[in-house]
């Protein structure tokens, strides 16, 4: 099985950036589209940013102009710059991909364990 493991979040002031990481490991043959869910608490988990093996990008409004999304095909792993953070932000963030296996297989939708991102003065 593969599995996907966030890094990088932690307490930022608003106005501050922060730079999220996601790496997925274990048997992996290809993945398809990958990218970033948040959930705020008491509000479901949401979109936030996700991109296609090739490279098209689909962001959320709240994200655009603020955030950025970036893959390492190479090393399966993704990104999120998040700079302009807003008390709002906060969330703990989700990384998500659509992986397949196997050669030949099915491909499945795996998520990480998520990282907390808090913005507050």
């Amino acid at each position: 099985h593969a599995q996907l493991v966030e890094a990088g979040g932690g307490l930022v002031q608003p106005g501050g950036s922060l730079k999220l990481s996601c790496a997925a490991s274990g048997t992996i043959f290809s993945i398809c589209n990958i990218g970033w869910y948040r959930q705020a608490p008491g509000k479901e988990r949401e979109l936030v940013a996700q991109m296609s093996p090739g490279g098209t990008t689909d962001y959320a409004d709240p994200a655009k102009g603020r955030l950025t999304i970036a893959r390492d095909n190479d090393k399966n792993k993704v990104y999120l710059q998040m700079n302009s953070l807003k008390p709002g932000d906060t969330a703990v963030y989700y990384c998500t991909a659509l992986i397949l296996p196997n050669f030949g297989g099915d491909y499945y939708t795996y998520w990480g364990k998520g990282t907390l991102v808090t913005v507050s003065s």
